[in-house]
């Protein structure tokens, strides 16, 4: 700390009571010219080793001289989580927001400054410092190619702009630094040492790997530490948290059950705060949460995995069991941490994980300033299985990290279209020269085996990319040169896929629009969060909601529950009504209709390109259903009154009707939660005559 600007250590002084000085790894990112030169950097050290930190440094060092900078982070968990910590530095002055326009310092996902990057040149030159979380990303395949993309359209419009990677260790560092032009500071510091061990089951006389889990957490009730356990599944974090859960309830000390069922009453208030009785997933949360033990996955409400997320920071859980999503996003780190399943599903079935997921799942073990060491464990059942997960994850080496750009081709189509409708590419050439400055453009550049043959590949992926582009009337050939269409421009300005936006368009070309069927070809789209099934039970409730909808599918899938479950949310069936009717994972529902909602405006916007209107009424009541849940008749009501929510909505029209004109205000506050501030607005806004002009 004594070589930092003195103002930069007030600040953090202020804001970090609990870090006195630097570790070894920050000491030497610091002594190797990261506040002295302009020059970009990849730091790479171990989880918990503290990069946000030197990440910070380096932005208030650029804040202090009137500089502006963006922390870009992957996910919006990862955006929340920095925005919740670097909102301290508001009391010096430093604006922290999300969008640059606005803040000194803005946290965003890469999807948003991707957007800045393609429409807003002159907020993206006023930014002089880029500082990327979880740099590691660019190598995977959903979200690596828009930060890629995003990274080498900023070195193009802004070359002044600094970037500052950080990053878990990558084998192939040397490609990285070379084509971002940067300096690399590695180091294997780590404040809590990790012990990496593979646990097998025969040699511990134990039936299966659920025991070897039980057994851990034992001793780490004993010595009150917690674990974090990885699974493969949704379905199998539920069993194994229940499993677990029966066999400790005799083993948790006396101090923590006042803790643990307040947990526990958290949340299973989540559903009720919003209108609806606990699921039976709820149910199966609280049960074991009562005994320490929670399960986390995407199939719960927002707020009870937050729940879960700081109470066991807090220590008021003893173990998590996760899908291995959770090995990135927020900071959870434990004492021990066990892998017991290795492989993940895939479109392709059950792969084996990378090295490099392994490497990220162990970084989870260890809490600075709680433990002195970490565990992380792989479980195996036989003495070969165990030899071989030893020497593939354990003594293995990680992965290469390679572009996904061209695999992933609604990246490559959207790059495409962004480079065109931001006037950055005229022809052809311009768009394979665009490519070339790519991360993926480098590697292929620069692979001796294959030579002249990268850039014909490329060529090649590029020009049947136009080809789908053009016939699908996004892009157009003109004497002046590549110019995006009307319908193109809207796809450029939105964050849907190509196969969104061509899907909805084809639909839009139909004689006739059915809400209904309108749903189910919005619930197809890769842009709408699925409600997935729980279990492999009968779907047949789906089909016949299908069936009932005027919808007839041939195979029922989560494409297909999601859309059942959307109709049943805008006629107003709660997630418990819909979780019972069709054993999914209701909790998503609201999600799911939430981006419904905005799809759409998104459809509306596309029907207008095309110079169709008669459906407009019809797609605006239609977004208001799914975004507030209600049938026609209450939507005047929700989206009139403030957080009326449909379940008071609802209890008002069946007490009064539609019209309340002749309805006091005193009459309203009978209702159950309708208090005198609202009874008011409600009065206001639809006593006498006033409602006729919101009938629908």
């Amino acid at each position: 700390m004594e070589t930092l600007d003195p103002k930069i250590k007030e600040i953090l002084s202020d804001s970090y009571p609990q870090i006195k000085e630097l570790n070894p790894a920050q000491k030497a990112v610091i002594d190797s010219g990261l506040l002295k030169n302009n020059s970009n950097y990849i730091i790479a050290i171990p989880t918990a080793s503290g990069k946000t930190l030197l990440g910070l440094i380096a932005a208030l060092n650029t804040l202090l001289k009137g500089g502006k900078v963006v922390y870009a982070a992957p996910l919006i968990s990862i955006q929340n989580e920095k925005l919740a910590e670097f909102k301290k530095l508001e009391k010096f002055d430093i604006k922290v927001g999300k969008h640059p326009r606005s803040a000194d310092l803005s946290v965003m996902v890469f999807e948003s400054f991707d957007a800045i990057t393609r429409f807003s040149w002159n907020t993206l030159r006023e930014i002089d410092l880029l500082i990327i979380d979880e740099f590691h990303m660019i190598g995977e395949y959903s979200r690596g190619p828009t930060i890629e993309c995003a990274i080498t359209r900023s070195k193009i419009i802004n070359p002044g702009l600094r970037i500052i990677a950080l990053s878990a260790t990558l084998k192939n560092m040397d490609d990285l630094a070379s084509w971002l032009d940067a300096e690399v500071v590695e180091h294997d510091y780590r404040p809590v040492p990790l012990y990496k061990d593979v646990l097998i089951t025969e040699e511990h006389e134990l039936k299966n790997k659920n025991d070897i889990v039980l057994r851990i957490l034992k001793d780490s009730i004993e010595d009150s530490s917690q674990i974090l356990v990885f699974v493969s599944t949704r379905r199998f974090t539920e069993s194994l948290a229940n499993y677990i859960s029966g066999k400790v309830k005799r083993s948790i000390p006396g101090d923590k059950n006042a803790a643990f069922n307040e947990v526990a009453e958290k949340i299973l208030d989540v559903p009720r705060k919003r209108g609806s009785r606990p699921t039976t997933i709820c149910l199966k949360l609280a049960e074991c949460i009562e005994n320490g033990v929670a399960f986390h996955h995407a199939g719960l409400f927002d707020k009870q995995r937050e729940i879960i997320e700081n109470e066991f920071r807090a220590g008021n859980l003893l173990m998590i069991t996760a899908t291995p999503s959770l090995m990135y996003g927020v900071n959870l780190p434990s004492k021990n941490v066990l892998i017991r399943d290795y492989t993940r599903w895939t479109s392709q079935g059950p792969q084996t994980i990378p090295v490099f997921d392994y490497e990220q799942m162990s970084g989870r073990a260890g809490r600075p300033g709680y433990d002195t060491e970490g565990y992380s464990y792989l479980i195996a059942k036989s003495m070969e299985e165990g030899y071989n997960l030893k020497d593939h994850y354990i003594y293995g080496e990680i992965e290469l990290t390679s572009s996904k750009l061209i695999e992933n081709k609604d990246a490559v189509y959207k790059q495409i279209i962004a480079q065109v409708a931001s006037s950055l590419a005229k022809s052809p050439q311009d768009i394979l020269e665009f490519f070339g400055e790519t991360f993926y453009g480098y590697q292929m550049n620069t692979n001796e085996l294959f030579g002249a043959l990268s850039v014909d590949t490329m060529q090649y992926e590029i020009n049947n990319a136009l080809e789908f582009l053009v016939h699908n009337g996004i892009i157009q050939l003109t004497p002046e040169g590549l110019r995006t269409t009307d319908f193109g421009n809207l796809i450029a300005r939105s964050n849907y896929s190509v196969e969104t936006a061509v899907r909805l368009k084809e639909y839009a070309r139909r004689d006739d629009i059915n809400i209904y069927q309108l749903i189910y070809e919005i619930s197809r789209t890769p842009n709408i969060p699925k409600i997935s099934f729980k279990s492999r039970k009968s779907k047949e409730a789906v089909m016949d909601k299908l069936n009932e909808s005027g919808i007839f599918a041939c195979e029922i899938g989560n494409d297909e529950a999601t859309a059942a479950a959307l109709i049943e949310w805008i006629n107003e069936r709660s997630e418990y009504g819909i979780e019972n009717a069709f054993n999914v994972y209701a909790a998503t529902t609201r999600r799911s209709a939430y981006e419904a909602s905005r799809m759409v405006k998104f459809f509306k916007e596309i029907c207008v390109v095309m110079n169709i209107y008669s459906y407009s009424d019809d797609l605006d009541k239609l977004s208001a259903r799914l975004y507030y849940g209600v049938k026609d008749e209450l939507i005047p009501f929700v989206v009139s009154i403030k957080r009326l929510g449909r379940k008071r909505a609802r209890a008002i029209v069946d007490t009064f009707g539609a019209d309340l004109g002749l309805v006091s205000k005193e009459q309203l506050v009978k209702i159950e939660g309708i208090g005198p501030k609202t009874a008011e607005s409600i009065i206001k806004k639809f006593g006498k005559d006033d409602f006729a002009k919101f009938k629908t």
